[in-house]
């Protein structure tokens, strides 16, 4: 038989000890639903993380004067997984980083970018320019044209992000002249200037959801408006255009067009073997009487007329027009601005991705156009 309990008396609660819970409830609710600090210091945390989308935030922790508690960047993650690189860029948003070294601005080099189909909003421009006369006017004409199409252009022709870097290392050469240029006497040191401009852009600007890097010369001023579309439509991992120039035949009188790069091609024997020769350091060239290399050179394999997407595997590059697959160059790829091989800069570029598991290609019929000088 159940037995019966006499009443209960409760215990009076404390004032003091209901006070303190609700300030301890109050407290959880505010730590839950608002971000710890002011907004002073949510700001200043802004202000110190890198925000550019090359650049996910990665300022350092500092805690600020006068605050108790304050959120340190956040970490950002990006699954490389998901970076893709397709024959369909443009349906699947691919981000296209355009990298430029630039001695001089030629207006037609940026009115054909302006042209190019692929949304702007996909692609990033990188610059690199020489600490010079020469250099600092080309940096003034370019800024100029920049802020002409960021500011006040049509939304369309505006592009993702620009960056414009300095180069700090001695230029080669004191002129810039197309003669000077080419001579073969200035070839090894003008290259290696070259390549290392090429990595410090490259390796500046290389950001972790970039698809593709598309390699423009600041002297080609004649593309197809469909470019990166046409190229990226190969799915190669290397893939150059050919680069032609074209000039006023004063004998014929009439507007011709003649082959300028001669770096893109297939090896030969004889090139091998003068290879073989050579010393550790020497490096071997294209497109010289001085070093017949009898090599197969894309630019005398165009047709005229014939299929554009025509392809040939090529094992030496240049660097006029070049598409690669962000990954080649995440893969460890650059241009070597020492004797790679025996060779340098685009060519040990090319030697480099093969030796990587990457096999250039060429395009003999489809054209891009160098400045005439």
């Amino acid at each position: 038989m159940a037995r019966r309990m006499g009443s209960v008396r409760l215990k009076r609660a404390n004032p003091i000890t209901v006070a303190v819970g609700a300030l301890l409830c109050i407290f959880i609710v505010l730590f839950l639903f608002y971000p710890s600090g002011s907004s002073h210091a949510t700001t200043s945390q802004r202000a110190g993380a890198a925000v550019h989308p090359l650049s996910p935030p990665t300022a350092p922790y500092r805690r600020i004067p006068g605050l108790s508690e304050s959120r340190p960047p956040p970490v950002i993650r990006y699954n490389m997984n998901n970076i893709t690189a397709t024959a369909d860029p443009e349906g699947n948003r691919e981000n296209i980083l355009l990298l430029t070294p630039m001695a001089r601005f030629y207006p037609e080099y940026w009115a054909n970018l302006l042209r190019l189909t692929y949304p702007h909003e996909l692609i990033t421009l990188g610059f690199i320019l020489p600490k010079t006369k020469e250099g600092n006017e080309a940096t003034a004409a370019l800024q100029k044209q920049i802020a002409k199409t960021q500011r006040h252009g049509p939304a369309r022709d505006r592009f993702r992000s620009i960056v414009i870097l300095r180069q700090d290392d001695e230029p080669a050469l004191a002129s810039q002249d197309e003669g000077e240029r080419h001579k073969l006497a200035n070839q090894k040191a003008r290259r290696a200037v070259m390549a290392r401009a090429r990595n410090a852009l490259l390796f500046t600007t290389l950001g972790p959801d970039a698809s593709w890097v598309l390699w423009l010369d600041a002297d080609i001023v004649e593309t197809p408006p469909s470019l990166i579309q046409d190229l990226a439509g190969h799915d190669r991992a290397v893939l150059a255009p050919n680069c032609f120039q074209r000039y006023y035949d004063e004998e014929t009188r009439r507007a011709e067009e003649r082959p300028y790069d001669f770096n893109n091609w297939q090896d030969s024997e004889v090139a091998q073997k003068l290879a073989g020769a050579m010393g550790r350091d020497d490096i071997l060239l294209e497109g010289y009487r001085e070093m017949p290399t009898y090599r197969a050179l894309m630019a005398y394999m165009a047709q005229e007329g014939k299929d554009e997407k025509f392809e040939v595997p090529l094992d030496g590059v240049g660097g006029t027009a070049l598409l690669v697959k962000a990954d080649v160059h995440r893969d460890g790829a650059m241009f070597p601005p020492f004797a790679f091989y025996n060779l340098i800069e685009t060519e040990g570029f090319a030697k480099m991705a093969k030796r990587l598991g990457w096999q250039p290609y060429g395009l003999p019929n489809y054209k891009v156009y160098h400045y005439n000088e």
